[in-house]
């Protein structure tokens, strides 16, 4: 999507996240959608950040597709990690081979 900083990624039109290409620093403003957003912490490459608004329980989309849902609203250009996303992950038993 144009309007977006160039150190931000846009996997998909879809994503309501974009990953950092470039490490960003706190207090740095970024465009995100057309829209000046301050960075509140520092984060390095690799790190996710809300594109948008993402509501309590709503999907996080990465590459159009869900990989969990926020545990909190969610601000625009707030990192996304372990501590606002829970993963729809659901470990399984692993049955050990019968001898």
């Amino acid at each position: 999507m144009s309007g977006d900083d160039p150190r931000l990624i846009r996997l998909t039109a879809r994503d309501n996240i974009v990953v950092l290409g470039a490490p960003i620093h706190a207090g740095e403003t970024v465009l995100l959608g057309g829209t000046q957003v301050e960075i509140a912490q520092t984060l390095g490459m690799g790190h996710k950040i809300a594109s948008r608004a993402i509501g309590a329980h709503e999907d996080i989309l990465k590459y159009g597709m869900p990989i969990g849902f926020a545990a909190c609203d969610i601000a625009p250009g707030d990192h996304v990690h372990l501590h606002n996303l829970t993963s729809r992950y659901t470990p399984i038993e692993i049955m050990e081979p019968q001898q």
